[in-house]
Parts: structure tokens; sequence; C-alpha cells
């Protein structure tokens, strides 16, 4: 279309333009919309000038500027550009050309050109030192003209040519932005073959007007478009379809950033995450086979601890013999690889059924209140004590002999009860060690795979937000954090038993069966109550109290004289005077379920004093 509505133009001009519109107009209509791709609009592009966006000065203003642009397209692809800018009048100190890098191509992706080569010379042919800027999706070129009647400026564009049905096309913003308003930009494109087609769009960037016009030149050799009055803020943008042959090339997209093209899935990120679920899936086949080798031991091993812990003693009495020679809390820390609360009360409950500590129950205050005196006894001749039960005694007396189970966490009591409760739990750790059941401490090995696993899980987090930023493989900084919280729940399973730890595991696994039968209640009457009582400490571990602590109160009431209970009780456990032994289940149980709650209070009060020392 030849005429846009220029009413600050000549009327001749406008009469001339107004013709030849009709024949393109009619040559426009006939051609496919889709084969005319008009340039899509870029991101909006202003170049700092003296002018105003918007002020247009009239042709016969003094400082006018005119623009002849003419192109060059290569049989590679690659438009030479070359820019005759004249003033009229004073020219500006500096002049500001916007050459576009970057525009809007789809709803996914931006269209980016090549721009390079950017030099320029004066009317005299002397070189000017020109700046340039890379910003808002353009190549800002700074020119210095003062003083100059005109400059040349040359440049080189790689991209823009695109391959369509019916042949080649040349996509192009011609012109981006002026710094100053331009009273006629004239552009000339030439290619190795004659255009068949061509389109343009002018003015403001989101303007869908045509240019002021185009045509193909006398002879239908070359492309020549028009724009009249271009404001600092206008563009030009020209479209020109060539046959087949013309020139060789492809447009240059880049992926627009966007949530959903941040995590994008591709061939490369998706190898990541195949790759990614072959090292889990690997992973998780080595922890199965080193963990199928208890389930193995459990098969080949469990009946040799599936039958009564007793051996011949002096004197033809039994006498009592773990699997192994494994205590209360060294079957807890070797089932489960942690040291529980239950292991520790475990541990002070064997002390007792052994000799080494009493237990007294108090005479009950108030309706509801129940305390325990613990006693600290010297233990049978010729027995030795693991360090962690030294330790453990260590923890409830410290340097006294009697304390009360409601005083044990006071801070009069100890101030460091906290801390004695830990150092138990670290030797029973150790204990797997020495024991050689684990190759590492179950409790150390735990805490450097959480640690790996919160690491690499923070690293895939500042991964992944810094890919989503800057690129769009996202999807692989997701891979990173999943992979570490897999490690992170993974870290509570990588402690792993040795071949000798398996064998002892399914040991006791045997023995927690026996315990659990009726058939561990066959032992002679008159040993009962010891064995019971030895009994006891390990249904602590396999929960099984209640159950045990009926057998053992049974027991005492049909073996046991009068004279033998000891304040109508045993003699590790002895109650307030109108205590029976028929109260011992509810006693024992109670007793238990006490001690655990003070240890668990004593592990939070320990969690939350270290928290405070780090502040």
């Amino acid at each position: 279309m030849w005429w846009v509505g220029s009413l600050r133009q000549a009327v001749a001009w406008a009469t001339a333009l107004l013709v030849f519109s009709s024949l393109v107009t009619a040559v426009t209509l006939a051609w496919p919309r889709e084969e005319a791709h008009a340039a899509a609009a870029a991101p909006i592009t202003t170049v700092p000038g003296h002018a105003p966006a918007g002020t247009v000065p009239h042709a016969a203003d003094e400082g006018s500027i005119t623009n002849q642009i003419t192109l060059e397209l290569d049989r590679h692809g690659v438009l030479g550009g070359e820019e005759d800018i004249r003033f009229e009048g004073e020219p500006p100190e500096t002049f500001t050309r916007a050459l576009t890098s970057t525009m809007i191509y789809d709803t996914d992706h931006d269209r980016r050109f090549e721009v390079d080569d950017v030099t320029a010379v004066d009317a005299d042919g002397a070189t000017l030192d020109v700046e340039t800027e890379e910003t808002g999706g353009a190549l800002l070129v700074h020119i210095p003209t003062a003083d100059t009647r005109g400059v040349r400026l040359s440049y080189r564009v790689g991209g823009t040519v695109s391959e369509v049905a019916q042949g080649v096309q040349l996509e192009w913003r011609a012109v981006g932005a002026y710094s100053h308003p331009v009273r006629t930009t004239d552009v000339t494109v030439n290619a190795p073959l004659p255009p068949e087609a061509l389109s343009c769009l002018a003015g403001e960037p989101r303007s869908s007007m045509y240019c002021t016009a185009s045509d193909m030149g006398g002879e239908a050799v070359v492309a020549h478009f028009l724009q009249a009055d271009m404001g600092p803020d206008d563009r030009l943008d020209i479209v020109v379809n060539y046959p087949p042959g013309t020139a060789e090339g492809e447009p240059i997209l880049t992926r627009r950033w966007s949530l959903a093209s941040a995590f994008a899935v591709t061939p490369a990120t998706g190898s990541v995450f195949g790759l990614l679920l072959l090292v889990l899936v690997g992973g998780l086949i080595a922890l199965i086979r080193i963990r199928g080798r208890d389930e193995r031991a459990l098969r080949r091993e469990a009946s040799q601890g599936d039958h009564a812990p007793i051996e011949p003693g002096e004197h033809g009495r039994l006498r009592f013999h773990a699997p192994d020679g494994v205590h209360p809390g060294q079957i807890g820390t070797l089932v489960d690889e942690r040291v529980d609360i239950a292991d520790l009360t475990a541990g002070v409950l064997d002390l007792a059924v052994r000799g080494y500590i009493r237990v007294e129950e108090l005479p009950h205050e108030h309706f509801t209140s129940v305390d325990w005196r613990l006693v600290r006894l010297d233990g049978p001749a010729g027995e030795n004590l693991l360090a962690s039960e030294w330790l453990l005694l260590d923890a409830l007396f410290g340097e006294k002999r009697t304390v009360r189970m409601s005083q044990l966490a006071s801070p009069r009591h100890s101030t460091d009860f906290p801390a004695r409760i830990d150092r138990v739990r670290d030797e029973l750790y150790q204990d797997m060690v020495r024991l050689k059941w684990f190759s590492r401490s179950p409790s150390r090995v735990r805490g450097v795979w959480t640690t790996v696993g919160m690491v690499t899980t923070a690293v895939g987090v500042l991964s992944t937000i810094l890919l989503a930023v800057f690129t769009h493989a996202a999807f692989t900084g997701l891979a990173v954090v999943i992979a570490g919280a897999a490690i992170t729940a993974g870290a509570q399973y990588m402690p792993a038993k040795t071949r000798l730890g398996s064998s002892v595991y399914a040991h006791t696994m045997g023995f927690r069966d026996y315990l659990l039968s009726s058939r561990a209640q066959t032992v002679p009457s008159g040993q009962r109550v010891e064995l019971y009582s030895r009994y006891l400490p390990y249904a602590v571990i396999f929960d099984d109290v209640e159950r045990w602590a009926n057998i053992l109160a049974g027991a005492a009431i049909a073996d046991l004289e009068p004279e033998e209970l000891d304040g109508d009780g045993l003699h590790w456990y002895t109650g307030p005077l109108e205590w029976r032994i028929e109260d011992f289940t509810d006693s024992i149980t109670t007793f238990v379920f006490t001690l655990t709650g003070v240890i668990t209070n004593t592990r939070r009060t320990g969690l939350l004093n270290q928290l405070q020392r780090s502040k």
C-alpha cells in the first residue's frame, strides 16, 4: 500500500503515492498472510535523544535527518547493510541507531540476529569512533556526529533468512529506533534473485500499520520500502520473499524464559533424569543386597538363637546366658541400628535384675503420684560391667548412692545429666564397632549421609534457581534436588552390618521368637524367678513387658515362700507397705514408662541446650 495518511507530505507526492499504492494493495491481498509473515514485535527499545518521542518535525524544518539504507543479501544468508545518514542544518552531538538483535518469534521462542562489523565514517571518509551497547533486544550504535554533514554506517547481520514453503524469506527490522526524528527512511534490498513478494509494518512498536510505501523497483529486481516522519520510538519491519535457492540460512531461535520453558523436558534434561534413575536404582539394588545379608542370615541361623538362653552352672543350677552374650542395650542397637530410649531403659532394668541397682517403689504421697528410689549396689562378685554400663550407672547416680526417679533430670541432682546420657549412647555405638558388628558407627554413618543429602539438596535448589533464571535446563536442577532428597531419606538405611553382625542379629531374632513363645516358660520351678527376671529387660526391647511381668509375678507367687519375698517384692524390686507382689505387673510397667519419659525429656532438654549454646 503506497499511502497511510501522511498529511504532512506535499499534495503532489501524496497523489503519486496513492496511484502506485493501488497496485501494491492488489499484490498484497493476493499474497497469503502466512507466507508474508511480518516481523513480530520485539521488546520496546528506547534510544536516548534530544527530541521527545512522538515529536516529528515538518519536512522543511531546519535540522531534519534522512537515512538511505541499502541492504545486500548474499547466497550464504548474510545481510550486509550500509546507511547514508544525512543532516540538514545543525547535526546532533551524537546520533544513536538501534540495530535489532532479538525479536519475538512465537509464543515460546525469540529470534536472534547476529549483528557485527559495525563501523562508521563521516562524509569525508574519516573513520568515526562508534560505541555499541546491547540493551532491550537491540544493539545501540552511538555515532559521534558533531560537525558532520552526514555519516555512512556499515554492518553485517546473520539470521535474517528462513526457508518457507514457496522459497526463501528475508525478515528483518530495518529500523529498531532512532535517537532523533528522521524525516525519511528509504530502504533498498538487493539479493541474488528478484523478489516475489514483500510486506512491511511501521510506526510504534505494537503498531500494525503498513509502512508509507513499498515496491519492487522499476523492473521488479529489488525490494524498496519507504517510511516518512519516523519518531525516536518508531520501527520499520520488512519481509521479502524470494525464489528457492536465493540464499541459505535458517532463523536463530532461543527459547524465551518462562516457568514452563525453564523446566522444559528436553533430550538433555531427560538424559540426566535417566542417568539419575540408573544411579538411584543401582544404589537401591546395592542397599537391598546389603540388607539381604540380614535376611539370608535369618533364614540360615535364626534357629541357633531360638532356644532357652541358659547353660549349666554350679551345683546343678542353670545359669542365664544370652545368645552371643549380647546385653539388652546392645540388642536394641543391633536390631534397629540406633540407640533408642528403650535401649537405655532396658539397660537400667538389666542392671537392676543383675544386682547393681535396687528399685524401691515409694509410698504414694498423692493419689496419682508414683515415684521410685534407685539404690546403687556393688553387684555380684567377679562379674565385669561393660563400659556403657559403667557410664549408665554414673549418669544415674554420679557420686551418690541413692536417687529418686523424679530427681534424675533435676539440675540439683546433676547439671550434666543429658550429656552423661549422650556418652552412654556414644559408647553403645562404639560397642557395635568394637564387637565388629558394624565397620563404622551407625550414628556416624547416618550423620555423614544425612549431611551429604542435605548439601546435595541445597546445591540442587540453588542450581535449579540459577538454571531457571539463566537457562531452560532447570529440570536438570530438579534431578539434583530429587537425588539429594533421596540420599537424605536413605541415610537412615545406610548403616550396614558386617557378616558377623548379621549372624548375631539372626541369633537375636531367634531369641526373640523364643521369648514370645510359650516354650520360654518351661523352666524348673526353683529357678523361674531368677531366670524370668533376666528375661524381663529383653522383653523391654521386644515390647513384651506386660506379658513377661505377669509371668514373673506368677512365678514369684508360686515359687517363693513369704519369707523369701523382700518387702512383698523381689530382691531387686520392692514396694511400699501396702504393696503386694500381685501389683508387680502394674508397678514395673509404670516404672518402665516413667523412666522412658524421663530419659526422653532429658534428650529434648539436651537438644534445646545445644541450640541455645549455638546461638
